[in-house]
């Protein structure tokens, strides 16, 4: 029989410990919905109590809402030992599970608290039984408990002695400050759960030297039962172990244990909280970043054309996405063939040879080159009959202090001229609506703008060229991208715009 391991979620508390980073109620309720509904994780920590009335009005939505689908016992908050104080603020909010944060090293309780062990103990017991008075259910955090383990493990055995007579559910395990070694994490949980054979154990491992899913992967082999991940490994300093590589992990590496974690809804949940943040996911990142199922090189994409050479057992599609094939300085021509398969184009070896040298040259001068603009280069390479048919013919942009921006936009479509007026939050977007007009009079539905991204080169001025980067969606859920150039931010978004109106 399979071992199965609880994922608890903190990235509503402790990820939005991210410098900068402060989740609205609506962001924390709809995170807690996808998190718990959609990625199918077990548990959620959505708050710390006492913190704001904008986070007792989050977690009112949220349990109200957890209420309605039996999921209260999944909501958890972290609380102090205050007396009470955190208990009342929880009755408030109608949770009904604390995650009890207390010492788990005497260096922090000599230091911090200024107790003795017994003090400590005879306080939390008091604050434990209170929660059972009132029905709320105890898990008990031992802050700093990796650096206990290290050089006070007597009082760590201690204090679990004591925990093992409460009426408590679980002991979460935190490396507070990500010090500890994959081996050390090995170690300290086989002692443990040896030792406390019937008492459940989480592990929390932060992320400070690169070691978060690596502790995760060796806290489940020494027998914990359960891990705290975030996604997009939010969290204070370095943050927390990510959820998205430690769920492949687990899924690949460690047959002898189950999680019920849906992984194809990992990438959609990693994008939703880069959106609510602000903190975007680095291109690279495994699992969820943009570029970590693109083959660059081009003996690689060969490769995957004989016997799939180049895959491994993290197929893009078990997340939900799709291998792509890059195009630059570095491409070979079985990286531009993949391009050609997809876009539904052929062409014999000389024109390849010809488009491939053109791709290499453009790459050299540090120019990003998409699968969109292959029709445009072979257009010019080899004087096709590929030819524009969508044009900006005219547009007046207007914007007043005081009143909307407007658009007056004429179009020629297959040489046809089609003249709009819009209005909207901005220029573009009055263009976009005067657009939108257009091709809702040709019954034409245009794809969704997704993403919008505007540079110009470091140690520029106000007068330098911008570069308008927008990613669009068409009703298939297909991901295309559109550039446009131009010393006027808005220009060059019109004419990334105008692209893409000639791609589609």
């Amino acid at each position: 029989m399979k071992r199965t391991i609880e994922i608890m979620d903190t990235t509503l508390r402790d990820g939005e410990q991210t410098s900068g980073v402060s989740f609205s109620a609506s962001e924390k309720l709809t995170l807690a919905k996808l998190l718990l509904d959609e990625l199918k994780v077990d548990r959620i920590e959505v708050a710390s109590a006492r913190v704001s009335d904008g986070e007792l009005e989050a977690v009112k939505q949220i349990t109200s809402w957890a209420k309605s689908q039996k999921y209260l016992d999944r909501i958890e908050v972290l609380t102090f030992v205050d007396r009470g104080v955190s208990l009342e603020w929880m009755k408030k909010a109608g949770a009904k599970v604390q995650n009890l944060l207390t010492k788990g090293s005497l260096n922090h309780l000599t230091h911090q608290l200024k107790k003795t062990p017994k003090q400590h103990f005879n306080a939390i017991q008091k604050v434990i039984e209170q929660a059972k008075k009132q029905r709320i259910q105890t898990n008990v955090y031992l802050e700093d408990w990796s650096n206990g383990m290290r050089n006070s493990k007597e009082y760590v055995f201690e204090f679990l002695d004591f925990l093992a007579t409460q009426p408590i559910k679980r002991v979460l395990l935190p490396d507070t400050l990500g010090v500890i070694t994959y081996k050390e994490t090995y170690d300290f949980i086989s002692e443990i759960v040896e030792r406390y054979p019937k008492m459940h154990f989480d592990f929390h491992g932060h992320n400070d030297y690169d070691l978060g899913v690596a502790n995760a992967m060796e806290a489940i082999k020494a027998g914990c039962h359960g891990l705290h991940l975030t996604v997009n490994g939010m969290g204070e300093r370095a943050g927390n172990a990510p959820m998205a590589s430690a769920i492949a992990v687990i899924n690949d590496f460690l047959p002898e244990v189950k999680i019920n974690v849906n992984e194809k809804a990992l990438f959609k949940v990693s994008k939703l909280v880069s959106a609510f943040t602000g903190v975007g996911i680095p291109s690279n990142k495994p699992i969820v970043g943009d570029s970590v199922f693109t083959q660059t090189a081009g003996i690689h994409a060969d490769g995957d054309s004989k016997n799939n050479l180049y895959f491994s057992d993290l197929m893009p599609e078990r997340f939900g996405r799709k291998r792509k094939y890059a195009l630059g300085k570095m491409s070979g021509k079985a990286n531009i063939q993949k391009n050609l398969q997809e876009l539904g184009l052929t062409l014999n070896d000389d024109e390849l040879k010809k488009v491939t040298a053109r791709i290499i040259e453009l790459g050299d001068k540090k120019e990003r080159v998409t699968k969109e603009d292959l029709p445009y280069i072979i257009s010019d390479v080899l004087d096709t009959d590929f030819q524009q048919k969508v044009f900006v013919k005219s547009y007046v942009l207007t914007h007043s202090k005081g009143l909307k921006p407007s658009t007056t936009l004429s179009l020629e479509i297959n040489g046809k001229v089609y003249e709009e007026i819009g209005s909207g939050d901005g220029q573009y977007d009055a263009f976009m609506n005067a657009l939108r007009k257009i091709y809702s009079s040709q019954k034409i539905e245009l794809p969704s703008l997704v993403d919008y991204a505007v540079r110009i080169p470091p140690g520029s001025n106000s007068d330098a060229l911008c570069e308008t980067i927008i990613t669009w969606e068409d009703a298939d859920g297909k991901e295309f991208i559109s550039r446009g150039l131009d010393s006027d931010q808005t220009v060059s978004a019109i004419k990334a715009t105008e692209k893409m109106l000639n791609i589609i």
